[in-house]
């Protein structure tokens, strides 16, 4: 085992003893026949760009179990509210897309199955451990991750190169080459803070060192104020205050115009990224590089923005069948192949074995060939071991979201935003009946 592996396993051993509690309540065992009486016929709602060609090659190339697909918005656009109300009903699917992030809180709800006997030791050997453990909870398997998310800085090279800015590779850096864009050009910024995404802001919170969520015996420690924390947030409000970014929902119009017009001249993102620029910006292939997102020292380090992962539901009969699937997309040669083959996805498999694999399915020429999956892999390897996601995220989140939208110069700080996150996220683990200190 790797000292990376060791490391984030002591992290996450202490989170589990807390959180066991809370899956106590979780879905036992497999509840009814399955691939024994074959073939069966087992449902899975996802939204991920690619997921409906997975689902067909998987179906061309299985006879005994058949795979029905709905989309369903993402998790954050009321995907999860449609999967939690299912749950509720009693009428859910039986597998379903949940990021990382929420996956504690489903699981604290009773909403999912635990699949340890399905998806075994052996199986999750093979994956990122940073992946493994976010998906360990209270000792027990939830989830078999898909894709791990590590963060990248993509860049417009044509326009760098045309202001005469270097690529930053620290924070500093990066200030000051936000500088030169906005001198270059008045209208244009070097990127974007999105008040509609605080996973972005927790990704740079957890790779600057933060920990908000850490679980010691039966309490729940939680801290968004911590030096770490405190650092981003004064860095990202200084960087708004001297109107160096712009402030745009992520996705939006108006951020994706700004990329079509070349008044934004980067994007501080995941490693998914990649797929979604090539997809929504077809026409400016071969203006597009990618670099490690810059660091406080200079020194590779990376929280993850996302990533996902595949659960079955808790009312399933199908366990073994919906794992098996979620394994073959997961961590199969066809699997991952099947979604990069749409072209806009940019899949960092969770399983090592298949990065390979997934660098030759994608094409790189939107990005002028570049070796893209050799900088994800670095940066996958510097994904800080310590962070670990509390139960109560869409609390938090809509917390922090909510108080993003209102920041404005002179007016209510990111600093703010964290610290109602915080509180909201206290006064719920109290609700809940749990013990709690911060």
């Amino acid at each position: 085992m790797s000292r990376t592996r060791n490391r984030t396993s002591r992290a996450i051993a202490v989170t589990a003893a807390a959180l066991a509690v809370l899956t106590a309540c979780g879905g036992g065992g497999d509840t009814g026949t399955d691939t024994a009486n074959k073939p069966v016929t087992i449902t899975f709602w996802g939204w991920a760009k690619g997921t409906k060609d997975v689902v067909d090659a998987f179906n061309a190339s299985h006879t005994d179990i058949r795979v029905t697909f709905e989309e369903i918005p993402s998790g954050t656009a009321g995907g999860y509210a449609k999967i939690s109300n299912a749950v509720k009903a009693g009428n859910a699917p039986d597998l379903v897309s949940i990021e990382y992030p929420s996956l504690p809180e489903f699981v604290s709800s009773g909403a999912l199955q635990d699949i340890g006997g399905e998806f075994t030791e052996a199986d999750r050997a093979k994956l990122l451990p940073q992946a493994v453990e976010l998906t360990t909870l209270g000792g027990k398997t939830w989830a078999v991750p898909f894709d791990a998310a590590p963060q990248a800085f993509y860049y417009r090279k044509d326009l760098f190169a045309r202001h005469g800015i270097e690529v930053p590779r620290t924070w500093d850096a990066f200030r000051a080459a936000a500088e030169k864009v906005k001198k270059a050009d008045p209208k244009a910024r070097i990127g974007t803070f999105f008040p509609d995404d605080p996973t972005t802001f927790e990704a740079m919170a957890w790779q600057a060192g933060a920990q908000w969520f850490k679980a010691e015996d039966d309490t729940w420690k939680i801290d968004t104020t911590d030096p770490a924390t405190t650092k981003v947030a004064a860095y990202w409000q200084g960087l708004l205050d001297a109107d160096l970014v712009h402030k745009n929902a992520s996705f939006s119009p108006e951020w994706t115009g700004s990329l079509k017009n070349g008044t934004t001249l980067g994007y501080l993102g995941a490693s998914w990224g990649a797929g979604v620029l090539k997809g929504t910006l077809p026409e400016q292939s071969g203006k597009w590089a990618v670099a490690p997102l810059p660091s406080w020292d200079g020194k590779p380090a990376s929280g993850m923005l996302g990533g996902s992962t595949f659960a079955v539901t808790k009312d399933s009969d199908h366990k073994a069948a919906a794992v098996e699937f979620a394994a073959w997309m997961s961590t199969t040669e066809a699997g991952v192949k099947a979604r990069i083959a749409s072209g806009t996805s940019s899949a960092f498999p969770a399983a090592t074995a298949l990065r390979p694999v997934a660098k030759q399915a994608f094409d790189a020429g939107f990005y002028g060939g570049q070796d893209i999956y050799a900088l994800f892999e670095e940066a996958g390897a510097s994904i800080g071991p310590n962070w670990a996601w509390g139960p109560t995220t869409g609390t938090t989140n809509t917390a922090v979201k909510d108080r993003f939208g209102t920041i404005s110069r002179g007016g209510p700080t990111i600093a703010d935003a964290v610290k109602a996150g915080h509180d909201a996220t206290v006064a719920e683990l109290r609700k809940r009946g749990l013990k709690v200190e911060g």
